[in-house]
């Protein structure tokens, strides 16, 4: 019986004696996570302790994931607002924004699930917004041309502190860093344009990949714009909790961060497979389809062409029903109309570099969806292959390919970076 990472609690599926099961080494959590936090703010990776940058009558931004990660705010952000007001800084003085880059806003009852009821009755929660112009600030163009418009809220504070948490991410390369800036606090053109239809398809806009990366040096070059006073990151375990925190100079704390998240989370393969089973990690990323992509993506990097992908993803959240995801999905009417859609001269829409990714991975394989929150119908809108039943899927998918078929299954999804060694290597020796 093996558990998959699926929605709040988990999925046991019986698998095949011989499935290969690809996961990361377990890191065991920090054994006293407030004290890990209180000594990286104040003996930060190349930067003065936090105490030492704030003073009384500072304004203070801090802004923190949205409900889609899986951030431990509300473990976080208590330690982080102790140390601030232990140097002086007062309550009122401090705000709490939410960077939500593009996606929706956060109930109430939301807010308080994920960042505690007495940091929201105590300070002020902003709320990002990317199509409010008046409050978005023009900070010019890129050295790539491209528009750069930031929360106003975070630029006008004397003291910005960026938050968050770092994981392999599907075409930055890393979350957390610079990330927490573009797209996080930015206008839509500014997202729209980062994630564009040339830059997604850049051969080095991927996993694990920084350096090169277009998508991640835009990313660095609009974040050292704003001038961010310190990073706090952590990185975590399947267990959700802190495995280490990494927090000072921007670059210097999230390079540290990379290095480790890197080291325990990239796992070679031998030869792709056939069939490739996978989650989105569970909650909070598999709260709606449209970031399931990310543990597609994570499956295709060792699926071979022809083969077949199922996901595991409960999608809570459904579809979800804000942005143009689903829209593009329905206009396009397969993944070949993806790509003729979005890649015609000017074509500039929310959401395209998710249809984007999403339809070069079915282009190489078959993708089958498994989901408590979503009908057939939505998932047949969407283009992917229902599935009720995991085991019978892979009994009839593996028949289809020979009893010689090789299957894997990635129990937490986008959290393990799977590689064909081969290739790899290939690709750096290029």
């Amino acid at each position: 019986m093996q558990k998959l990472a699926y929605g709040r609690y988990g999925l046991r599926v019986n698998l095949p004696a011989d499935v290969d099961v690809i996961e990361t080494r377990f890191v065991p959590a920090a054994p006293d996570e407030a004290a890990a936090i209180r000594q990286a703010l104040r003996q930060p990776i190349g930067s003065p302790p936090l105490a030492d940058l704030v003073r009384p009558g500072n304004r203070v931004v801090i802004t923190h994931s949205d409900i889609t990660r899986a951030t431990p705010n509300d473990r976080l952000l208590p330690v982080l607002l102790a140390e601030l007001e232990a140097a002086g800084v007062r309550r009122q003085d401090i705000t709490l924004l939410n960077a939500l880059g593009t996606h929706r806003p956060q109930t109430e009852a939301e807010l308080r699930r994920m960042l505690g009821g007495e940091v929201v009755d105590h300070y002020p929660c902003l709320q990002h917004n990317a199509f409010d112009d008046a409050n978005l600030v023009p900070l010019g163009v890129t050295s790539r041309g491209n528009p750069v418009r930031i929360n106003r809220a975070y630029l006008e504070a004397d003291v910005r502190i960026l938050t968050g948490f770092i994981e392999p991410h599907f075409f930055a390369g890393f979350s957390g860093g610079p990330k927490g800036v573009l797209p996080a606090l930015a206008g839509w053109e500014s997202v729209f344009s980062n994630h564009s239809y040339a830059m997604i398809g850049h051969p080095l806009a991927t996993w694990a990949q920084t350096e090169g990366n277009p998508i991640w040096e835009e990313m660095r070059e609009v974040a050292l714009r704003t001038r961010p006073t310190f990073l706090l990151n952590v990185t975590l375990n399947a267990d959700k909790r802190i495995t280490s925190v990494f927090a000072g100079d921007l670059l210097a704390a999230h390079a540290a961060g990379c290095a480790f998240v890197r080291e325990h989370n990239m796992v070679a393969v031998a030869e792709p497979y056939d069939i490739v089973m996978t989650t989105n990690s569970g909650y909070p990323l598999d709260q709606n389809l449209y970031q399931t992509v990310k543990g597609m993506s994570a499956a295709a990097r060792i699926v071979r062409a022809g083969g077949a992908i199922i996901m595991a993803a409960a999608c809570e959240d459904g579809i979800p029903n804000h942005g143009k995801y689903a829209a593009l999905l329905r206009e396009a009417g397969s993944p070949r109309g993806v790509l003729d859609l979005i890649s015609r001269p000017g074509f500039s829409e929310q959401d395209q570099w998710q249809v984007q990714i999403q339809a070069l991975i079915q282009l190489k394989a078959d993708v089958y969806v498994y989901s408590d929150g979503l009908t057939d119908e939505q998932i047949t809108q969407a283009l992917f292959k229902p599935c009720r039943d995991i085991e019978a899927t892979v009994a009839r998918v593996r028949e289809k390919y020979g009893p010689q078929a090789r299957v894997a299954v990635l129990p937490e999804g986008p959290q393990t970076v799977a590689y064909v060694h081969a290739l790899e290597t290939a690709q750096i020796m290029r």
